[in-house]
């Protein structure tokens, strides 16, 4: 069961401004990630569902999460049916993402009360998103999708619509600066965030240090 409502989920989505997206097989390894990024300053991480037995390492890093980073709200990316999302949730996962607008998944995760942001790429699938009980949306993937001006487009005639791109996201500046601007809830970032080089090399120190960075360009951009 959910530890957190979905309110507190998108609540905390938009306070926090950066929500890390990672995957990868070694739970020890995905362990550290989440402190990392937890000491970073970081409240809201999504786990990708992209592996063989993704769920059975989401389940230990979950209860991990639980008695070692209390406040991080732990959900579940890269999920594309109503089953998967399921499994999920059963595991405790406090939001679903999706890259795709699955009306089906509404209905397992609205029944459970699971905050739930499917992939959107045009106003007309964002509003449908909304009528189905989607609090925040993802508009997936970000860059391709029109980037910054894509959702100034929307916010435009949908000043309501929360926004979290995925996809061309990057620590920097500029990059955050064009997005926060532009008027996004939060980010989605992954591999810009959580680069391979510090994979390879454990450096989850500089993990903590690059999150704590990008959480404070956010910070600024927020007052």
């Amino acid at each position: 069961m959910a530890r957190f409502s979905r309110i507190e989920v998108a609540l905390k989505m938009k306070e926090t401004g950066i929500v890390p997206v990672f995957f990868h097989k070694d739970l020890d390894l995905c362990k550290e990630v989440v402190k990392a990024c937890y000491e970073g300053g970081v409240r809201v991480f999504e786990f990708t569902n992209r592996g063989d037995y993704a769920h059975e390492v989401f389940s230990e890093l979950n209860k991990f999460a639980e008695k070692e980073a209390p406040e991080m709200i732990m959900g579940v990316g890269s999920i594309n049916e109503p089953g998967t999302a399921s499994l999920y949730m059963q595991l405790g996962a406090n939001f679903i993402v999706s890259p795709v607008l699955n009306p089906e998944m509404a209905k397992v995760c609205n029944r459970r009360k699971v905050s739930w942001s499917p992939g959107c790429g045009s106003l007309s699938e964002i509003s449908y998103a909304e009528e189905l009980g989607a609090e925040v949306v993802k508009i997936f993937p970000g860059t391709e999708v029109g980037g910054p001006n894509f959702v100034k487009g929307v916010k435009a005639p949908h000043p309501w619509t929360s926004i979290m791109p995925t996809g061309g996201v990057s620590p920097t500046q500029e990059n955050l600066s064009a997005w926060f601007n532009a008027g996004v809830h939060c980010v989605g970032m992954g591999s810009k965030l959580i680069t391979k080089e510090i994979i390879a090399q454990k450096d989850f120190a500089a993990l903590q240090q690059k999150v704590k960075e990008a959480m404070d360009i956010v910070k600024s951009l927020s007052k």
